[in-house]
């Protein structure tokens, strides 16, 4: 097996995409972290810091996982696969998607070197459409609302985005069934010890 810290410097070396974007890779994995959180790209902020989810969306999530920063960039506990990432720039209404091609070129090589994870985090509708194909075209609403069909490993959630809060009003089932559940699986996950 490839040694995860070479492999980490070859995708933050990576320029696939410069042709239409500006490089510069923002993901964090450890051969001992237990949550996997695979969002969509990072945005603007985080294009610039070089820190997963350090943004208003980050707030909300760890709000949501009941996290503090410490824990939440804890790399020997929580890694970030993003299905893009590099900043995709900014289209109408929003970020852009991420480009396909990040994904299908790193995304299983890493995921090979995540041997002691206990959960997994998809997080909006790119992420969740390679997750679970077999939802495509459902859309994130009915993604989320199926949670249970998941296993207790997997846990779909939609973007925690500011964008997003009118989804949240909408939805207000989410918060009262789904985020209980993520809170004891990340308690869960993170005090478990492997043999």
């Amino acid at each position: 097996m490839e040694s995860l810290p070479a492999l980490l410097e070859t995708v933050r070396a990576c320029r696939l995409c410069e042709d239409i974007l500006e490089p510069r890779p923002v993901l964090v994995a450890s051969r001992t972290a237990r949550i996997l959180i695979v969002g969509q790209a990072p945005g603007r902020r985080v294009h610039e810091s070089g820190v997963p989810f350090d943004d208003p969306s980050g707030d909300r999530l760890r709000d949501w996982m009941r996290l503090d920063r410490e824990v939440f960039y804890d790399a020997s506990r929580i890694a970030f696969l993003p299905m893009g990432f590099c900043f995709p720039g900014t289209g109408n209404g929003g970020d852009l998607p991420p480009p396909p091609r990040c994904a299908q070129t790193w995304h299983d090589r890493l995921y090979a070197q995540l041997g002691q994870l206990q959960l997994t985090l998809v997080i909006g509708a790119y992420a969740q459409a390679r997750w679970f194909p077999e939802s495509a075209g459902s859309g994130v609403t009915e993604v989320v609302r199926n949670w249970r069909g998941y296993g207790s490993a997997v846990l779909p959630l939609p973007h925690p985005s500011p964008r997003n809060n009118r989804w949240l009003r909408i939805n207000d089932w989410f918060e009262a069934e789904v985020i209980p559940v993520l809170r004891r699986r990340v308690t869960r996950a993170l005090r478990k010890t492997t043999d």
